[in-house]
Parts: C-alpha cells; structure tokens; sequence
C-alpha cells in the first residue's frame, strides 16, 4: 500500500497540466494489446455454448475492449518511473511528458469503472465481476507486485492476457465452465516463449536491468531462456489441443493444430540451438514472427468452424 500512495503522490507532485492529445490518450490504452484483446474476446463469445443478442455481445466486446484500455492506461501510470529509463518506452506519453501521472491515472480508473459496471448491468453480473479481476490482476498482481519481485513475473502475469476469452465466453453462459478454462490455458501458457523471444531479439536485457525489472534474460541469462523458451513450448502444445476434449471444436482445428504445434517446435528448437551470431537473432526473430501469427490462426480456426458449421467433437471432460 505504501508503493501506491508514493506513486500517487508522484503522481500528483508532477502534474503540471500536460497537453495530450487525442492520440497521446489512444496510446494510453495500448492499442496493439487492445486487438488482441478483442479478438481473442470475440473468439470465446462465439465459442460459447448458448447464444447472446448481437446488441449485447457488442456491448460486451466493447466493454472488454474498453477494460483491456484501462489496464494499458494505469499500467503506463504506475510503471512510469520506469518506463523513462527503457529506451523501447521512453516515447510512451507519461514519460514524454505528454499526458500527466495523474491524468492517466484519472483515466485508467474511469474506464475501468465505466468497462466493468457496464459489462456487468448490461449482460451479466459475473461477466463483470471477471473483467474487473482482470483489471486487478494486471494492475495489482502482475504491475505492482510480481513485475519488478520476480523473473517468473511474465509466466504468473501472463493470466491478465489469458482472460479475455474467458470474459467472453461467461458473457454469454454466465458460468466459468472447462470449456472457457481451455481458451484460457492456450495464451497463458503461449505467453512465455512469445516474450521471451522477443526480448531475445530486440536484446533488451540492458533496459530491464538498467530500470531494475528483473525479467529472466536478465537474471539467468540468454541460455536458460532459450530452455524455457523450450519447455513452454513443449507443454503448449498438447494444451492446444484441450478444446477438442471440452467439446469446443472439431476436426479441422485438431489436425491444423497438430501441424501448427510441430512448427513452433521447430523454431523453439532453433532457438535452444543457435545461440550465437546473426542467424541466433534471427531464430529468435523467426519464433517471435511465429508466435504471433500461430495465436491468431489458433484462435481464428475456432471461427472457421462455427462460420462453416463444422461438427464439434463430443465432450470428454
């Protein structure tokens, strides 16, 4: 508690009136994390069992949507002191000085307010109450506690962007069922190799040490990442396929997803492998590449089977 009150203070000793602009607001809602957000939302709204109004899964979406933009928003306040030493986020607006710590902290606390009283009066109450853990958990959970105490900070915070779907699905059930725990699993567990990658590539260990982050390239290095790039990918990839058990999808994401499986095996392979020069950037630029195309094929073959009205596998769990 005492962390927060002195960022809040910061916060209101450096509010000198900043002169945002629209689009210095939009990047406070981290728009790039937003997509993903929303489409891995959508996805679990049409993944559902049961059926919701097109009205209110609007609302819902938009909700989701306005829920990831105020994480994005209290996040840059409360990391602000940090992001002005990383290179990568020096141009965000609090630390450009654009928009004030207090201002984003005023904003990110209106639409978290606005995102989850909406979700949860509009369509369901328990819709609501998921969206606002959501924003606890990356606010509290991962942003103020885990991000800057541990270098498991990215694999434990990663369930902030793991719940999206979930919140869409119990949209429309009202329930937390295995079939949205499923969903759930895939980008929780397909977060670590992901960013790890990333941060192998852009090597951007010296900014996290510099502001004091302790990510895993910095504190075990660039081989053990490469490992756990390695086991996470491993264990991915037989998570993938625990829709089909629940009953969620049918043939075409199964053997789709086989094949896409062995393919991020392979580049996680790669990366374990080649560990110095160019072609060792390059493999990892490759997986981060990878990574990001295969979570939206996974997701997006969810869709192709409820557009085409494919048959889904009976339920085993």
């Amino acid at each position: 508690m005492s962390d927060i009150n002195a960022h809040i203070a910061e916060a209101q000793a450096a509010d000198t009136g900043g002169q945002g602009t629209v689009k210095d607001y939009f990047a406070l809602l981290k728009p790039r994390v937003m997509s993903l957000v929303i489409f891995t939302a959508f996805v679990g709204i049409i993944a559902a069992p049961g059926t919701l109004h097109p009205w209110l899964a609007f609302v819902a979406l938009l909700a989701i949507a306005v829920g990831a933009g105020a994480a994005g928003a209290l996040n840059m306040w409360y990391d602000a002191d940090i992001d002005a030493v990383m290179k990568r986020t020096s141009k965000r607006p609090v630390p450009a000085g654009s928009i004030t710590p207090s201002e984003a902290l005023g904003f990110g606390m209106v639409l978290a307010a606005g995102s989850v009283l909406v979700l949860g009066l509009l369509v369901n109450v328990l819709a609501g109450a998921l969206l606002a853990f959501t924003i606890f958990f990356y606010i509290v959970v991962y942003t103020m506690w885990l991000k800057r105490l541990t270098p498991q900070n990215i694999v434990i915070g990663g369930a902030a962007g793991a719940f999206p779907p979930m919140v869409g699905w119990v949209a429309v059930t009202g329930s937390i069922d295995l079939g949205s725990i499923a969903l759930f699993l895939i980008i929780f567990t397909w977060t670590p190799p992901h960013f790890w990658a990333l941060a192998l590539w852009k090597k951007i260990n010296a900014d996290y040490s510099n502001a004091g982050v302790p990510m895993l390239p910095v504190v075990a290095g660039p081989d053990e990442t490469r490992r756990q790039i390695l086991l996470y990918t491993l264990l991915l990839v037989p998570v993938t396929l625990l829709p089909a058990l629940t009953g969620t999808v049918g043939w075409l994401y199964l053997v789709a997803n086989i094949g896409l499986g062995v393919m991020f095996i392979w580049h996680a392979w790669r990366v374990y492998r080649i560990r110095e020069g160019q072609e060792a950037e390059i493999a990892c630029k490759k997986l981060f590449g990878f990574s990001t195309v295969w979570l939206f094929i996974v997701f997006a073959l969810i869709l192709v089977e409820r557009a085409l009205g494919l048959p889904l596998f009976a339920p085993v769990l």
